[in-house]
């Protein structure tokens, strides 16, 4: 006879702790939890994309679901019926409104959080709380972790990054409150350990130690324990299992492989343990690791920045060797158009792998896609203008069958995105959010 699992099973071995996915052994008691009134659980997740999308390449024609895609989402091809375009949604508080010059520092900072970041280069910041935090506040305490906030490009707590504003507002996403930004992570490697280890305070010396000198995968640890919940298993859960496991090893591995830096890798370009030489393989590292962590139930919220604001980066493995910020100041230069237009495109690349990914787990009678909520884009719009008033904004997934995608939504022209915000959270649970600027929910999302 199948044993009843409860969903916070986890597999334990030396100094580990592995969750795991949602198996049919443990229905049962999500049935009971269900009759209790406790719902499926839905998750919510950011992806924020820097300097502004040329929006001609981004904007359908049309409206409603017969729509066409346009050049900038042709990557998401497979996916049109699992997201929706919303146009005309605005962030306000990213304006200037008296400040003078800093789009890129408010636009970071007002993003989730609807509020003015204070002006200042010194430690009297000042924003909001955002989006993702409440959420957090909301479901954290039913997860390992609250939240999880991730990125390309670590955060910066000091300096002046952009015409007298803190770097930290260009460098931050997530807001604890109006005075506690919470920095994101970008080593897949340290973001592996935090999921999958029982965490360094609590790892022995001796455990670590083991691990460095043999190089040995953590799963190794808990291999025993995985043998015998395998012999309980039904037929179903075996494949799951399986599956699951060589995901986690498959990261793992890639991790390690970006730690030894590869035939690219010098003495004058070496990479920190755990970071890919590569941009791409970096993105779609954080992507799995995100989506690990809202398989296994680990957290429900989850933040990840593409880059910062203002960024720089090269794109020369996609031949737009310029830097990022410098073309998104384009002057309607055709030629810097078209490799604005390449730089997102190929970032939508990347959003379709990670909805490719979230699409391929069963969770149930549905796919984790479909348990989802997935917000892309920005608050910058044109970024040759520093527009805040028409948002390149993407959302994803069904949100538990609460979410009705494959359209795209023309609103009013300065439309909150917190409208947008208030509908989410309340299908997080937060019934009223108060968002700064927000006028109610969203409607026909």
């Amino acid at each position: 006879m199948t044993p009843r699992l409860s969903r916070r099973t986890m597999l334990r071995g030396l100094g580990t702790g592995i969750a795991l996915p949602l198996l049919d052994a443990m229905q049962p008691a999500r049935a009971a939890a269900a009759r209790a009134g406790a719902a499926t659980p839905v998750r919510m997740a950011v992806f924020y994309v820097p300097n502004g999308i040329h929006m001609p390449d981004w904007t359908p024609a049309d409206t409603g679901s017969a729509y066409k895609l346009p050049p900038t989402l042709e990557p998401l091809a497979g996916f049109k019926d699992d997201f929706s375009i919303l146009s005309g949604l605005a962030q306000q508080r990213a304006n200037a409104n008296g400040d003078g010059p800093g789009d890129h520092a408010r636009a970071m900072a007002s993003f989730l959080t609807g509020a003015q970041a204070r002006k200042t280069d010194g430690l009297d910041i000042h924003c909001g709380t955002s989006v993702d935090q409440i959420a957090a506040a909301a479901v954290g305490r039913k997860t390992r972790f609250p939240s999880l906030e991730i990125g390309a490009d670590l955060g910066k707590t000091s300096g002046t990054c952009d015409s007298g504003y803190s770097c930290v507002y260009s460098s931050t996403i997530s807001w604890r409150n109006e005075t506690q930004p919470l920095p994101k992570e970008n080593d897949p490697k340290l973001i592996f350990e935090r999921l999958f280890e029982d965490g360094r305070p609590g790892e022995s010396a001796q455990a670590r130690a083991k691990r460095d000198r043999f190089s040995r995968s953590i799963l190794d640890f808990a291999l025993e324990d995985a043998r015998r919940l395998q012999t309980t298993l039904g037929h179903s859960d075996r494949r799951k299992l399986d599956e699951y496991l060589s995901a986690v090893r498959e990261v793992e591995q890639r991790i390690e492989r970006a730690a030894k830096g590869g035939p690219a890798a010098t003495a004058i370009m070496k990479k920190p343990a755990g970071i890919p030489e590569s941009y791409e393989e970096h993105l779609r590292l954080l992507a799995d690791l995100l989506v690990l962590a809202f398989q296994t139930d680990s957290t429900r919220v989850a933040t990840c920045v593409f880059a910062n604001e203002g960024s720089s980066r090269s794109y020369s493995f996609i031949d737009v060797p310029e830097g990022h910020h410098d073309l998104s100041h384009h002057g309607n230069d055709p030629t810097k158009q078209a490799k604005i237009a390449k730089i997102n495109r190929f970032h939508t690349k990347q959003l379709a792998y990670l909805l490719g990914r979230l699409k391929s787990i069963k969770e149930g009678d549905a796919t984790l896609l479909d348990r989802s909520m997935v917000v892309y884009g920005g608050c910058i719009g044109d970024g040759n203008r520093h527009d805040h008033n028409n948002l390149p904004i993407l959302l994803a997934g069904r949100g538990g069958g609460t979410l009705q995608p494959g359209h795209h939504r023309q609103y009013e022209p300065k439309t909150p995105l917190n409208n947008l915000f208030t509908s989410l959270l309340e299908r997080m649970g937060v019934k009223s959010a108060g968002l700064p600027e927000a006028t109610g929910g969203l409607e026909g999302i």
